[in-house]
């Protein structure tokens, strides 16, 4: 389980995240909404250790990632939101670079590697340099790494922006088979529909708090809106939101 416990961190005079606190448990999707400014991305780098909380707690498993940060690494895979790549390296390079990282003996990590390449139908441009690949190549690349450990918690920022429908739906196809496995996934998105679609909760934050939270279908009732759309302009045009 994912649990942010209170967090709170500034830049200066802007309170990004305050008082933060809600969880994501094992087996199901989490989705972050929030508009722009809302502190989602601060959140999530919070959670993987990239940016130190002024005060509260992101527990991996129970691990506190800015105690233990190491410890709590090696139980996530992180798909950032830009699909940074080295671009004379191969996709397999790639990957097994970043098994390697996690620990694996090179023997290992060359299974690891070939079994995640063949899982995301990527055997065929495996051997081929980063340079020139297209955007759902380079999503396939970043996503392989994220999971090449075969991590119990995968958290992933703005996942399917910039993709065509094709890319977009083998990654919401892994989403679905992960979940299914009971790996616990936190993702933010501005894309309603695949919010709704694949979220078992949502989490709406606003001013850096949790405005409301719940299912998509409970976020909807408690708003008297049909669609989550709605539901999320109302729950962020409140001064004080909503608790679901």
């Amino acid at each position: 389980m994912i649990e942010v416990k209170e967090l709170r961190k500034s830049f200066g005079d802007v309170h990004a995240l305050d008082g933060l606190t809600f969880s994501c448990p094992a087996g199901q999707i989490t989705g972050l909404l929030g508009p722009n400014g809302a502190g989602k991305t601060t959140c999530l780098r919070t959670i993987y250790g990239l940016l130190q909380a002024d005060t509260g707690a992101a527990l991996i498993d129970g691990i506190d990632a800015q105690q233990d940060p190491l410890a709590a690494r090696k139980k996530i895979g992180i798909f950032p939101d830009k699909f940074g790549l080295y671009e004379r390296l191969t996709a397999r390079e790639q990957v097994m670079y970043f098994a390697r990282l996690h620990g694996m003996d090179s023997t290992r990590a060359a299974a690891a590697t070939q079994q995640v390449l063949e899982r995301l139908d990527m055997v065929a441009i495996a051997d081929r340099r980063a340079t020139g690949f297209s955007q759902g190549q380079r999503m396939k690349v970043a996503l392989a790494q994220a999971i090449v450990h075969q991590p119990k918690h995968l958290i992933l920022d703005e996942p399917s922006r910039g993709l065509d429908v094709m890319s977009t739906r083998i990654l919401r196809d892994l989403l679905r088979e992960l979940r299914s496995q009971g790996t616990s996934i936190l993702f933010s998105s501005h894309v309603m529909q695949e919010v709704a679609a694949l979220c078992d909760q949502v989490v709406v934050i606003a001013k850096g708090k949790v405005a409301a939270q719940g299912t998509p279908q409970e976020l909807c009732e408690l708003t008297g809106e049909s669609a989550l759309e709605e539901a999320f302009v109302k729950i962020i045009g409140t001064d004080e939101g909503i608790a679901a």
